[in-house]
């Protein structure tokens, strides 16, 4: 069974993420686009993310793999530290890391991943 949940960007041809199976897919999740500092935009998307998981069932542990992007490489080691505060020690998900230009002149950070849940494709 395939469950694709409601957009989180206002753009309707994109869900917030789609359980196919045990899997969760998620799409982009930016947030705190107001801040200037790239933690706080971290805390909001990270928030978004833990947000649209438990709208599934999932939780942060959940997370198998992540992909972090960045506008400027300078903000990784800010951007980093920020997720202690959402996964149990040891429990991170894999993570790619990369710099791009967002459509969003003001968004310092989005992320992006992938989570398992058994079950969850079937509620």
């Amino acid at each position: 069974m395939i469950k694709r949940m409601p957009t989180n960007c206002g753009d309707n041809t994109c869900p917030s993420c789609t359980a196919a199976g045990d899997f969760i897919f998620l799409a982009h999740h930016a947030g705190g686009g107001n801040e200037k500092d790239v933690a706080s935009q971290m805390k909001a998307a990270l928030e978004k993310v833990k947000k649209t998981l438990e709208s599934v069932g999932a939780e942060m542990n959940d997370m198998v793999q992540l992909n972090l992007y960045l506008r400027n490489l300078e903000d990784f080691e800010k951007a980093r530290k920020v997720f202690n505060e959402y996964f149990d020690e040891g429990n991170f998900p894999t993570r790619m890391t990369t710099t791009t230009d967002f459509i969003d002149a003001h968004c310092l950070c989005m992320v992006d991943g992938t989570a398992y849940k058994p079950g969850v494709g079937n509620k």
